[in-house]
Parts: C-alpha cells; structure tokens; sequence
C-alpha cells in the first residue's frame, strides 16, 4: 500500500512539471522565444587538427654488445656530450686476449705446416725428374710402375699444400675473429651526440643477444641537433593532413614557451593495425604523424610529452557561421525547394540555420567548408550580413520554421530562464 501511494505521488509530481513545462513553451511562443543573434561577417578561419604524442631526436642509435664480459671502465655518465670515435667504455678483455693469442699460434702452426708441405712437393718433383731423366737413358734401370708412383707421390705432395694452403687461411680468419671481438670490448662512439641513456654501471656483465633474448642494451646516443615529434593521429583526421603543413606545439616541461615545426612524415599503415589486435574489442586505429621542430634554444630530451595543433586548412576573409548555430532538419518538415542530393537521391536530413526576418526565424539550408575553433567556413546559403540565430543550442534544436523571436543579450538570463 505505501509503494502505491509513493508511486501515485511520483506520477503527480511529473505530471506537474510536465504541465508546467508545455505552458513555459506555449508563453515562450507567444511572447517570442528568447534567443541570441549573430549577424554574418568575413572571418580568417584556421582548421586544425590536434594529436599528442612525444618527443624524439631524428637520429638515435642503440648500443648494444657483440660480446658478453664485464665491464671494466665506464669513461661517460648519462647526459655526456660525445664526439663520434670518444671511447665510451672498456669490458675485460682477458678472454679475448687469450683467444687471439691460440688463434695467432694456430696461424704459426699452419703456416710451419704449409712450408713442409712444400718442401715435400719439392723433393717429389726432384724424385720425378731424376728417374724420368734415368728411363730416358736406360729404360731397363727405371720400369714404367716407379715412374708413375713418382708421379703420384707429385700429385699427393701437391694435394696435401693445397689443404695445408686452406688451413692457414682458415688460421687467418681466425685471427681477424678473435681480433675482432678483442676490438668490441671497447665501446667507441659512432656519432656525435649527447648519451640520453646508460643502462650499465662499472662491475656489471654485459650479455649478447640470442633468438629469445634482446641481449643487452648498453647505451643510447641521440643527435639532439634535429627534434621530432612523434603524434598518433586518429583515422577520422590524417588524411587532411599533407607534408609541409605546419604546427604550433605545446610542450608539458615548457609551459611558457611556444614551439613550432612542419609535417616531414605521415604513416602509410597504423600503429595498431586491426590483424594484430586480440579480443573482440577493436581497439582504435591510429596513424603515426612526425614533426620536425623548428630550430629552438630549449633543453629538449627525447620522450617528453607534446600536443600538436596541425593547421590543415586556412581561409581568409570568408563569411563565417558560429559552429552553434549550425542544425539539421527533416526534409519533410521544411520548405526548401528540392531536396534531393547532387546524385539525384532523396536527402532526409538538411543542414541548415535559422535565418531572422522581422522577429521570425527562417530555416535556411547551408553548405559549409572548413571548421575553424568556433565557426564554420560558408560556402553557400548565407551572405555578409545575414542575421542567423546563434544560441543557446538547446533552443536552436526547438525552433520550428516562422517561430517568434526575442533577441536577448545577456547569455546569463537565457541560461536562468532555462533552469
């Protein structure tokens, strides 16, 4: 019995202000609905399309280690300026020492190796020669089976300096490896930079990478001299953007400092792309945008955060709506000549503006350009001087064609009438 009564009470109360609302209208209608105006003018309008994302220096280079040890010297701190060749750090070199000095002795063994060989290839041929010389003179003294082992002792003598020529190549090469990785225990600088990361101390053991192991980062040098910008724009807004548009950026570390740049790339495929996506979620698509900072006297680090406003389009003295005013109807519900599309199909929704003529309001379909921050680029339908209504938003939307008006000013009495 109570819910009853509470529910009966609730249907009262909105029953009530549902009356009191028809009647709020109704008066609003009679007297003239209290409105703002806005009459056209030429305004220099600016589109712009507005990404976050990082920055980055144009050149960076990861150091890693080709060899695994520990390291001995570290010769930089993070934030150094380095001159490309600067020695960085020193690793132990004491098993790579060792190991080109087995390979050096490997080389000595070969080539020794190699000299017999052609000492022996040498006195087989000497051996040749002087029996072919004896059967020459007697054939008696020299048969035709000592003359062709002799010839077959010549050949081997020649195949075994042939390999024994292959395994001081091979010693060699060995060498060079050893000499290398020797040479990879000290870490030099291969650009001039500033060290933006060092992720060692003196003591710690470097490692190599495998297939499932990155291996060791041991540095990162950036060439600060070229900033970027790295901006993840949405699918719906990269293609009005072009290469050589221009930006005006907002740097979090720098509040009180303007910075500007230009679009230098726009990626070809997104981020995420949806193949590589898990779950049901399809999550959003965004592409890759780079810009590169005009010269600039501030300290900028690498992965500082960044707002960019890219001017995509700009007009110039060109009538302008207040973005507002802008509202759509139903084709049926206003007289506006033919509505159908440039194909010929049926158009259900028109957009369009009210128009202000002696206190009355008018629906009149517009087509607009570019957007600017707070109106609209009119390509047809309105002209310089035309008084549109402009506000508040909720009463655009409530507006019916030969609606009475009442110009107010002070936003402030429309908002108070409202609540």
């Amino acid at each position: 019995m109570e819910n009853r009564t509470k529910l009966i009470i609730g249907l009262v109360i909105v029953a009530v202000l549902g009356s009191a609302a028809v009647l709020s209208v109704t008066r609003g209608r009679e007297g003239g609905i209290e409105v703002r105006t806005e009459a056209m003018e030429a305004r220099d309008l600016v589109e712009i399309v507005t990404a976050s994302g990082n920055i980055r220096a144009r050149r960076t280079v990861d150091i890693s280690s080709d060899v695994s040890a520990r390291v001995s010297q570290l010769l930089i701190d993070e934030g150094d300026d380095v001159e490309a060749g600067q020695t960085l750090l020193r690793l132990e070199p004491d098993q790579y020492r060792a190991a080109l000095s087995r390979a050096e002795a490997q080389f000595a063994q070969a080539e020794a190796q190699g000299a017999q060989q052609t000492a022996s290839l040498t006195q087989a041929a000497r051996d040749l020669d002087r029996l072919v010389q004896l059967r020459a003179r007697d054939s008696i003294l020299v048969s035709r089976q000592q003359l062709d082992d002799a010839e077959t002792r010549v050949e081997v003598q020649e195949a075994l300096l042939q390999s024994a020529r292959f395994g001081v190549s091979q010693a060699e090469a060995g060498v060079e490896e050893n000499e290398d990785r020797l040479s990879k225990t000290i870490f030099v600088a291969p650009m001039a930079g500033k060290v933006t990361r060092l992720n060692v101390e003196e003591g710690e053991t470097v490692i190599i990478g495998t297939m499932n192991n990155p291996g060791s980062l041991v540095l990162t040098i950036s060439d600060l001299s070229v900033i970027e910008v790295v901006l993840q724009v949405d699918e719906t807004e990269v293609s009005k953007i072009a290469l050589g548009d221009s930006a005006s950026i907002r740097i979090d570390a720098f509040p009180d400092q303007a910075f500007s740049g230009r679009v230098t790339e726009i990626g070809n495929s997104a981020i995420n792309p949806p193949s590589q996506q898990q779950g049901n979620q399809q999550a959003a698509i965004d592409f890759e945008v780079v810009l590169t900072l005009d010269e600039t006297d501030a300290p900028l680090r690498p992965d500082l955060s960044a707002t960019a406003d890219i001017i995509v389009e700009s007009r110039s003295n060109t009538v302008a709506v207040p973005i507002i005013a802008l509202t759509v109807r139903d084709a049926d519900d206003v007289e506006v000549g033919d509505a159908g599309g440039a194909d010929g199909s049926e158009v259900q929704d028109i957009e369009g503006v009210f128009l202000v003529n002696d206190g009355v309001v008018f629906f009149q379909p517009v087509e607009v350009g570019i957007a600017g921050q707070e109106y609209f680029e009119v390509v047809s339908g309105l002209s310089e001087g035309d008084v549109v209504v402009s506000g508040p938003y909720q009463r655009i939307r409530q507006l019916r064609e030969g609606d009475a008006i009442s110009v107010v000013d002070d936003e402030a009495s429309i908002d108070e009438d409202e609540g």
